[in-house]
């Protein structure tokens, strides 16, 4: 039987085609708020906070934008107002009807920000009402708890803001990535070894460093949350720092990069070491040469590093749909989790 997160996985590539043809119009838009502002802070949590980490990894190395990660308890616990003139405020929210996500944003707005809020909730959802500009992603209605479709063009609509405010990309190379995707789907590498890997595995370590560190965390929350690892997203750089001790033969890591990324060679090291120490590590990306230094692997976009993460997620998608069927769990309703979560 094909699990609503199965069919919502495949269903990407018209989603993408749909998002980046209504939201591509709107570039002009944004490049006028751009002119407002100076820097950016994105607002979000769960997934919609590993969309946000791409967000702001791609605006400043792309387009030399200052950005950060909002703390939404600053605006509805703390009630502490703060000046955000020259800020560009960013709100994620796959249904738009977080609350305190809203709340963040209407918040950021009377600072003095000026706002955009990304959504598939819609043009009539509360996010998209009290933004200044909406960027609605066209990725139907998603049913499985786990987000798939809804991250990636969650992606795409930031690719397109990033391409607003000035980033230093080929626009056209953003069409590319629907076929990429596909291709992916179709070919995502060897899906079963690493299932067989983890399938009795209490905990993992997933790792990637740069553009591709939205992957990891992406990655690591889908696993958690669908198929109960104790899955530890992290970048390179801080696992080096002392986590990499927890790496060993009963926890496994896995390593992401994009094929064309100043952080690949890190990450080749890293999986040289992980298999030296007597633990498997598994690989999603990085072309030929990060495969051959690991244990299984998972294919990559053919796609440059600012758009890799809308590929690299799906072999990550797909995994975790399969650890979660060998593990005998229903990937489309987790226990503890519902679609829309509202936070104090």
């Amino acid at each position: 039987m094909t699990t609503k997160m199965r069919s919502e996985i495949a269903e990407q590539p018209t989603a993408l085609r749909a998002t980046l043809d209504s939201l591509l119009p709107k570039i002009d838009e944004i490049r006028a708020m751009g002119e407002q502002t100076r820097q950016l802070l994105f607002i979000a949590r769960g997934t919609s906070d590993n969309a946000a980490v791409y967000g702001r990894y791609l605006v400043e190395s792309h387009a030399g934008r200052l950005s950060a990660l909002a703390a939404p308890s600053i605006a509805t616990t703390y009630k502490r107002k703060l000046d955000l003139d020259g800020v560009l405020a960013v709100a994620i929210s796959q249904s738009g009807r977080t609350e305190e996500i809203v709340e963040t944003l209407a918040w950021a707005k009377d600072c003095g920000a000026r706002t955009v809020g990304v959504t598939n909730g819609g043009e009539a959802s509360p996010l998209a009402q009290a933004a200044d500009v909406a960027l609605c992603t066209v990725a139907g209605e998603e049913k499985a708890v786990p987000a798939t479709k809804t991250y990636t063009t969650q992606l795409a609509a930031l690719a397109v803001l990033a391409i607003g405010l000035g980033a230093d990309v080929a626009v056209d190379e953003l069409r590319r990535v629907p076929e990429a995707v596909e291709k992916l789907i179709a070919e995502p590498g060897d899906i079963e070894a690493v299932v067989e890997g983890l399938a009795d595995k209490q905990g993992v370590v997933v790792s990637g460093r740069g553009l591709a560190f939205s992957t990891a965390l992406e990655t690591a929350l889908k696993l958690k949350e669908a198929c109960y690892l104790h899955a530890m997203g992290l970048s390179y750089a801080d696992l080096l720092h002392g986590p990499i001790a927890v790496v060993d033969a009963d926890t496994p890591a896995l390593l992401v990069a994009a094929e064309h990324s100043p952080t690949l060679q890190g990450t080749i090291a890293l999986a040289e070491r992980v298999v030296e120490a007597g633990a498997a590590a598994y690989t999603i990306g990085g072309g030929g040469a990060l495969a051959q230094a690991g244990t299984a692997a998972l294919n990559g976009p053919d796609l440059p590093e600012w758009l890799a993460p809308m590929g690299l997620i799906i072999p990550g998608q797909l995994l975790t749909e399969a650890l979660a069927r060998r593990l005998g769990i229903d990937p489309d309703a987790p226990r503890g989790l519902n679609k829309v979560t509202q936070t104090d």
